[in-house]
């Protein structure tokens, strides 16, 4: 059972879709001082949530026990963390660095001896779960780091994370995102090109996914996003151009270590001809529009 502990000092930098639940789950517990670029938004978690906020990553992280970053992409961690008036500067020698940005295994790595050097602990750890996910408190939580970082980190993650696991040294949890959405890629395809079918034939789609989910087609895909590909509803979750983004680290990096991802290339071209239709910010489920578009449905 976790127990509020007001002698740790916990930084959240990032208020977006993901952070700003995930910041509010830890300032249940710990003293919690969050940033964001739009001060905006900053300000509405603190009418929603108890904490702090800071007008700077440096201002924000001084005498910060562990510092959390959940941002854009490789460019957004760079510019907070090394940038003028950015987290290394200010954080304190044997402070715990946790990104928790999807980024490439080369920019972790790169931020993660950027942060040794200076006596900074460092783990990278993307999460799965999307917005749900982290509103309710149950992310997945991959991480690469030394394994005496991670641990002291499991503690903490608890606040939103259902489960975390150390996989490897620092950019191992950034490989391991990676292998999440070159699966999840392939699912959420085939689901669309499984529910275009099943409406094609005339049968009841959401009848169909309520059988084959009992089986061995069941997914998470399929349990949570069956309803929004028959509905066309996909002004929410995970955005399109999010994925992308994604799948790109992941593409580049199986170029570098010889892997062959023709179903996540495929896909990802799918995506984007959905960004082409405007849905860059539409759910990931959205390929069944570009499917029921090229039929003419």
């Amino acid at each position: 059972m976790m127990t509020n502990d007001t002698s740790l000092k916990i930084t959240f930098l990032g208020l977006g879709v993901m952070g700003f639940p995930m910041a509010g789950h830890l300032s249940s517990r710990y003293r919690v001082t969050v940033y964001n670029r739009s001060a905006d938004k900053a300000r509405l978690w603190l009418d929603t949530y108890t904490g702090e906020a800071a007008n700077t990553p440096a201002a924000a992280v001084v005498d910060a026990d562990i510092v959390f970053s959940c941002l854009g992409a490789d460019e957004d961690v760079e510019t907070v963390l090394t940038g003028t008036d950015g987290v290394l500067a200010a954080m304190k020698t044997g402070a715990i660095l946790c990104d928790h940005t999807t980024t490439s295994a080369e920019l972790a790595r790169r931020m993660g001896q950027a942060a040794l050097a200076k006596g900074i602990r460092f783990v990278d750890a993307p999460v799965s779960g999307g917005q749900k996910g982290a509103q309710d408190g149950v992310l997945t939580v991959m991480m690469g780091g030394r394994e005496a970082d991670c641990a002291a980190l499991y503690p903490v993650l608890e606040c939103y994370a259902k489960r975390a696991k150390r996989l490897g040294d620092i950019g191992a949890g950034q490989l391991t995102k990676m292998v999440n959405q070159i699966c999840i890629a392939g699912l959420v395809q085939g689901l669309a090109e499984g529910i275009q079918f099943a409406k094609n034939a005339g049968l009841d789609a959401a009848e169909v996914v309520d059988v084959i989910s009992k089986g061995a087609a069941q997914s998470w895909q399929m349990e949570n996003r069956y309803q929004a590909m028959i509905d066309g509803e996909f002004d929410f979750g995970f955005a399109v151009e999010w994925m992308r983004k994604d799948l790109n680290y992941a593409l580049a990096e199986g170029r570098r270590n010889n892997s062959h991802l023709p179903v996540t290339a495929l896909v990802d071209q799918f995506y984007s001809e959905v960004e082409a239709m405007g849905g860059a910010r539409w759910d990931t489920c959205s390929l069944v529009a570009r499917l029921e578009k090229y039929s003419g449905k």
